[in-house]
């Protein structure tokens, strides 16, 4: 029996042959990517002008604004120098002014509601977007836009005729029990039997409150937008895991939603420290530097250019710009960080999962 092996010629691979429709590059040039030319419809061309025509236009009014505010308080700033910050009276006729008191006075104010508002606006932001359920969650996130409409006058009379008269009790027994602590103190007998209910009314506590109402639905916006972002692979995967709701939220929503609860704390910072009319409705003026916010008087800046901008002199009112000038340059501040802070977590950067 014979084996017969058969040897299967292979036919030699061909050459590659070049593509005939691309063109060859020559040795030594670098190929580059072609770059392609979107045509823009008629409609789009007009919508870029517009919106790029607004954007310039506001960023020129705002840069009015502050390009106004600089220029009008060089008188104060070089008359006074670096007294103005340190000064704490404010009076012109006696060519005493100063923005210490105004400036601890706002940020009392400012600390005050923020520390009531921050709590409930976490709160509030995470049942809207973790606990209801659909229909629920349209009627509360329409609540919110609609407080966040209200005017402020409205919340400052609302707090003067209403909330002010219900706090007087609670101020004194914070001054009660609370009292050996210094920002809990107020210069008043606390056991008498009649105690002097006009000491706790008017004071940066009372004020505070008051705008934390006006930031919660701010800050409560931010946040429960920035927490309905957070990924919904993460989230089935920790349920899947064994995790609680509770456990869900603190591992995955939480941790991506950082920018957003820092971002809209600091926008409702913002609005507290630029907040006049309720303010000024509430607080009892006092040009003093105390740290005891349940007693009667305090001031902030923009309550001061409300109250002194009618009878305000030529040099007066350069002073009042001069405030303006310095509660400008710190509101930008603030709203450019929380804007930065808030894109960040929008967008889930710097977040681990």
């Amino acid at each position: 029996m014979s084996v017969v092996s058969l040897d299967k010629q292979q036919d030699p691979v061909p050459d590659p042959v070049p593509d005939q429709m691309h063109d060859v590059v020559p040795d030594g040039v670098e190929d580059q990517p072609r770059r392609l030319a979107a045509a823009r419809s008629l409609q789009d061309q007009i919508f870029r002008g517009g919106s790029l025509g607004v954007g310039v236009l506001v960023m020129v009014i705002f840069g009015s604004i502050g390009f106004f505010l600089a220029l009008q308080s060089i008188p104060t700033l070089s008359r006074y120098g670096w007294s103005f910050f340190t000064e704490s009276d404010w009076q012109p006729e006696q060519d005493a002014v100063g923005m210490s008191a105004v400036l601890l006075g706002t940020f009392l104010v400012g600390l005050i509601a923020m520390l009531t508002a921050f709590p409930l606006s976490l709160a509030c932001a995470l049942f809207i977007s973790e606990y209801c359920g659909p229909g629920l969650r349209r009627l509360l996130v329409a609540m919110v836009d609609l407080m966040a409409a209200v005017p402020s006058i409205i919340y400052g009379l609302w707090g003067f005729f209403l909330l002010q008269p219900q706090l007087i009790p609670v101020a004194h027994w914070l001054h009660q029990n609370l009292g050996f602590i210094p920002f809990f103190k107020v210069e008043t007998d606390p056991n008498e039997p009649v105690w002097a209910q006009s000491q706790y009314t008017g004071s940066a506590f009372m004020a505070g409150l008051v705008v934390a109402m006006m930031v919660i639905p701010i800050a409560c916006a931010v946040m429960q937008d920035v927490f309905g972002q957070a990924p919904v692979g993460e989230r089935e995967a920790a349920l899947a895991l064994g995790a609680t709701r509770w456990g869900m939220i603190r591992t995955v929503v939480l941790p991506f939603g950082r920018g957003g609860i820092v971002g809209g704390t600091m926008l409702g910072l913002g609005r507290a420290l630029g907040e006049t009319v309720a303010v000024l409705l509430i607080i009892g003026v006092a040009f003093d530097i105390k740290l005891r916010v349940l007693e009667v008087g305090t001031i902030t800046v923009s309550s001061l250019i409300a109250n002194r901008f009618s009878e305000a002199t030529a040099g007066q009112l350069s002073a009042l710009l001069t405030a303006g000038f310095v509660l400008f340059v710190i509101t930008v501040l603030v709203n450019t960080i929380a804007a930065i802070i808030v894109s960040r977590g929008r967008s889930g950067a710097s977040t681990e999962i």
